[in-house]
């Protein structure tokens, strides 16, 4: 049913092989997008991902809560039309 296919990294540019195994596992799991990186690309950015999250810096936004209108900081950009709470009304 399934079989091996070949498939360019994304990041480095090389060639590897989306395996017929793993394209079972990943419709098994439910998967719909089939991988992008190489093995050593994708550890590479999980270990990027790992570091940034567990670096205790996290890039905060100002913002006006739009429940009772003080000013905040959220850790995502916020975006027009999409209400923003301070912590006290998001605790409500």
């Amino acid at each position: 049913m399934f079989e091996d296919k070949t498939i360019v990294c994304r990041d480095c540019g090389q060639e590897f092989i989306f395996t017929a195994g793993e394209q079972e596992f990943f419709a098994e799991k439910g998967f719909t997008n089939e991988p992008q990186r190489c093995k050593t690309c994708r550890d590479a950015h999980k270990r990027d991902n790992y570091s940034r999250r567990n670096s205790g810096t996290r890039q905060l936004y100002d913002a006006v809560c739009a429940e009772c209108g003080k000013d905040c900081k959220v850790p995502f950009e916020p975006r027009s039309g999409r209400p923003v709470y301070c912590s006290d009304c998001f605790k409500k």
